[in-house]
Formats: structure tokens, sequence, C-alpha cells
């Protein structure tokens, strides 16, 4: 059975699992195969013959007609990603709607279509990669999560002492090299080892949670709270000098011993004491600035507990 060449390349170009359709220099259509009459609602007869922009005129216009205009003058491939531009056109998609995407994405192709060395028209390819796009933002927000997670203390939700860290040293390299404020403080719970001796510590790990809340409500956004380790916590105030940041140490305190945290039925009183310091010439790294943010602690406790003390 001999089937025309001709024949046999329509039946390809219909059957294909992606769009194809064709342009002229004009952006009127010449062909519309059956994936772009499937997904647009259109057929051929309604397409062809028109310009492109008659039944898309939501089509980002500038953008496709220089896209359009440069394979006809430079006669060579251009390609267009989802990651670059998700869809060209607004078809629907099969996916399901937890996928996170209203349209079809989309990766196009645009081929020269070449005759007597002269570009006569682009073939332009619609590829659906809805299902790609989906895994990989998926991937990348799973990717995210466990970022986050790694970031982050498992009791308190706060920033863990590797992540404050790495903050503390590249704010302190920024101060280095530009100078200007920034100062830390570090506190801790008064007593703590006596209210999980009486009150046990799942009562113990509540105080802590129910304490992190409530400074982290008091903090700016640009600064880093975290917990530096059992009842140990940790804030890095960028673009602050020491007075400052000793006025929200006080914040702080107060915010803390002000109002018992409530437990099973039961009041259990909670202080605090803080230390604080400040980059400044003669500090030599950021590790001396936490030793000398713990000696103030330090002191705090020593001068009676319940107070905020500043390393000088």
């Amino acid at each position: 059975m001999n089937v025309p060449v001709e024949s046999l390349s329509d039946l390809v170009v219909e059957r294909v699992g992606f769009g194809i359709f064709v342009l002229d220099r004009d952006m009127n259509v010449l062909m519309w195969n059956r994936f772009m009459q499937d997904h647009s609602g259109l057929s051929p007869q309604q397409v062809v013959g028109k310009s492109l922009y008659t039944h898309f005129p939501e089509l980002p216009r500038v953008w496709l007609s220089r896209k359009i205009e440069s394979v006809f003058q430079l006669g060579s491939f251009a390609f267009s990603s989802w990651e670059q531009r998700p869809y060209l056109f607004k078809f629907d998609h099969d996916r399901p709607i937890t996928g996170g995407v209203d349209f079809m994405q989309q990766d196009c192709t645009f081929m020269p279509l070449m005759r007597e060395r002269e570009v006569v028209a682009v073939c332009v390819t619609i590829s659906d990669v809805t299902h790609v796009s989906i895994v990989q933002r998926e991937r990348e927000e799973a990717v995210a999560k466990l970022q986050e997670y790694a970031d982050r203390d498992g009791l308190t939700g706060i920033a863990n002492r590797r992540f404050f860290e790495t903050r503390l040293r590249d704010e302190y390299t920024r101060w280095q090299r530009y100078g200007g404020d920034m100062s830390m403080l570090l506190f801790d719970l008064d007593h703590f080892k006596k209210i999980n001796d009486q009150f046990g510590h799942g009562v113990g790990d509540t105080v802590l949670r129910v304490m992190a809340q409530r400074v982290a409500e008091v903090v700016r956004a640009q600064d880093t709270f975290g917990r530096f380790g059992g009842e140990e916590f940790a804030l890095l105030l960028p673009c602050t000098p020491l007075d400052d940041a000793m006025r929200v140490a006080e914040k702080i305190r107060c915010t803390i011993a002000d109002t018992p945290v409530e437990v099973q039925g039961t009041s259990v009183p909670v202080t605090a004491s803080v230390g604080g310091a400040c980059a400044r010439v003669g500090v030599p790294s950021y590790d001396v600035l936490i030793n000398e943010a713990d000696a103030a602690l330090y002191s705090a406790k020593r001068q009676g507990r319940n107070r905020s003390v500043a390393f000088v």
C-alpha cells in the first residue's frame, strides 16, 4: 500500500502530542494542528489566514513578535522554556489543582522554515511540560522546607545555634567591611533547672516554647533570634549601638518576667538574665563578641539575676 509522503506528514503533524502552528512574517497563521485545536477550541478553518492576535489578544505581543522577527532575520532556532515564561497560551491543563499552576506550562520552539536559503515562515511548537514544572516546584519547595527545618530549633521553632552563628558571622563580616553598629544579646531563663525539677520536663519545654514566642513577637524583622542551647537564647541586632541594644534587652527581660506561663492549670513564674556586647575596634572576631556577651550574662547572674548587663 503506497501512501503519499505528504499524507504521512500531515498525519504525523495532526497526531503528535504537542502543538504545531506556522506563522508568516505578519503573524498570520498558516497552519494549525490538532493539539492546538483541542486546547484552544478553535479549528484551523477559524484560525488560518488570520492574525494570531485576532483570537489570542492576551498573547505577549511585543515579546512574541520580536521572537518571530528574530527567527526571520537570523534564520536560526529560538527557544523559550516554562522557567523563563511559564506559558504562551492560556490553555487548561489536566493536572491536579493542588499542582499550584493555573494554566498548562509550556516549552516553545521557534523553527525557521527555509526555501532557497530564505526564511519563508516560522514553525512554532508548544510542548506541555506541566507535569515537569509541578514536580520541579514540589522538589524546590521540599528542599526549601528541609533547609528551613535544618535552620530551626526543633522545640521552639526559632533559629538554631548553627543558623544563628552563620548570620552572626555574616553580619560581623559586613561590619568589618563597612563599619557602623552591631550588637548581640545572650540571655537565659533563671533557675530553669528548678522549673524542670519541680514541674517536670514537659512543663519546662512548654515554658521554653512560650518564652521564645513572646520574645519573637517583640524583636524586629531584621534581627535574628535563636536558641543557643538548653535555656539559653541569643539575639543579633544589626545596625544597633550597644545603648539601644540594652534597651531591647530590658524590653525582653520585662516581657519574660511580667507574665507567668500558664501550664496545665499551673502558673510558672519565669525571669531572665541578659548580657549584651557590641562590635567595635579591638574585637577581632565574632567568637570574641559571643564570649563578651556571655561574660556580661554571667555578670547579670552574679548580681542577682533578672537584670540586663552590658559588657564594658
